[in-house]
């Protein structure tokens, strides 16, 4: 599917302290529907407070949030989820003695009266299986605990879409996988953004980035370093952003790298 010229997500100027710690400073971010967006950064840029921010665990100091063209307040997660945001959390938040099906309505159950809908629920878990290609399950009545961890992803990533969202942020979806089971969800990342999502990807490992990401936006001490397009950068020049804030003529200007980079060794 081609993205929308508009992002869907728009972060301007985004703002948070935790006491007299600032974690985040002006940040702006943006994400287009049919597209994955990757986020990367070295630990403590950042991601997981703007991660945070966006899904409303956290809310904002300061800064403007637009969705969909129109600025949002939001303060909750249940706000988030009602404008279709939802996240994969790299702990998958599953119950190995549940079901597919199970886990997937977990919280959020169908009922026919008094009673459980299994009809309804086993549909619409297999038909949102379906329309991500899924095709490595063999049951949708299998325990979560007999799965790999390929296929704990799939579920995990199944279940956030099952619920109209427009927003999936994945949060290091391919961490501990294996070669093979990398691929599997990689492709499913992908099948995500072609079925129309606005994708943010998580991720340390540049290969996988490279491989599926569309835009990449680098984060350098709490700050935007630098959102491109992914056919635009390097490998390079995106290690470079993410341990000095900049590359070459790309990223935060040599001033404002070198006095945040101060600010974190102790200097004034």
């Amino acid at each position: 599917m081609t993205a929308s010229a508009a992002p869907l997500l728009e972060l301007r100027g985004i703002n948070k302290s935790f006491g007299p710690v600032q974690v985040l400073r002006d940040v702006d971010f943006t994400a287009h529907a049919g597209e994955v967006t990757a986020l990367v950064g070295d630990n403590g840029a950042g991601k997981s407070t703007l991660v945070k921010c966006i899904s409303g665990i956290y809310s904002i100091d300061s800064g403007e949030y637009f969705y969909d063209g129109e600025q949002v307040h939001v303060h909750s997660p249940r706000d988030a989820a009602h404008l279709g945001v939802e996240i994969v959390y790299q702990d998958l938040a599953l119950c190995d003695n549940l079901d597919i099906v199970q886990n997937m309505f977990l919280g959020r159950e169908k009922r026919s009266g008094l009673v459980l809908d299994e009809p309804t629920m086993e549909k619409m878990a297999g038909e949102t299986l379906d329309r991500l290609s899924v095709r490595t399950v063999k049951s949708i009545r299998q325990h979560v605990a007999s799965l790999s961890g390929g296929q704990r992803q799939t579920v995990a990533i199944a279940k956030a879409v099952l619920w109209n969202s427009r927003l999936v942020i994945l949060d290091e979806p391919t961490a501990a996988l294996g070669v093979a089971q990398t691929a599997q969800v990689l492709e499913l990342v992908r099948q995500l953004a072609d079925n129309g999502l606005a994708v943010v990807l998580i991720s340390h490992n540049m290969n996988d980035v490279f491989a599926v990401a569309d835009r990449i936006a680098a984060l350098y001490l709490g700050r935007t370093a630098a959102q491109v397009k992914a056919s635009d950068i390097t490998h390079a020049q995106i290690v470079e952003l993410i341990t000095a804030g900049r590359s070459g003529d790309l990223g935060l200007a040599p001033a404002a790298a070198a006095i945040d980079l101060g600010e974190v060794n102790g200097e004034q």
